[in-house]
């Protein structure tokens, strides 16, 4: 996988802001990959930054992470569904247009390097 890919998700990640969540596909629209591309980054590398606040666009995360993350939600102020199975992204979202505006100054240095990963 590129490096710079991952590197332009993980960066991303980072700038989700404390008790908000993105789903895979919204990372992906903003990087221009596609959200599969986005979970394949977040499972190899994703273990250094807040993995916890990337979805799926239910809410929803694998069995085997969701008992980690429960404890990140509710720290956050995260709600969970009453299923349990995930978090209530559509109230916790973070602002997409202001998430991609701090992800852009964050990862200008490798914007500056070439076209969009898509492109």
């Amino acid at each position: 996988m590129d490096e710079r890919v991952a590197e332009l998700v993980l960066r991303a990640v980072e700038q989700v802001p404390w008790g908000r969540v993105v789903s895979y596909g919204d990372l992906a629209h903003m990087i221009g990959i596609g959200p599969r591309r986005v979970g394949a980054v977040m499972s190899r590398d994703g273990a250094g930054v807040t993995w916890w606040r990337v979805t799926n666009a239910a809410g929803d995360l694998p069995p085997d992470l969701l008992d980690e993350a429960r404890p990140h939600w509710l720290e956050e102020g995260i709600g969970l569904k009453q299923s349990g199975r995930g978090c209530r992204i559509a109230e916790h979202r973070a602002d997409l247009a202001a998430l991609e505006r701090r992800w852009r100054l964050a990862a200008a240095d490798l914007l500056e390097e070439g076209p969009e990963p898509g492109e």
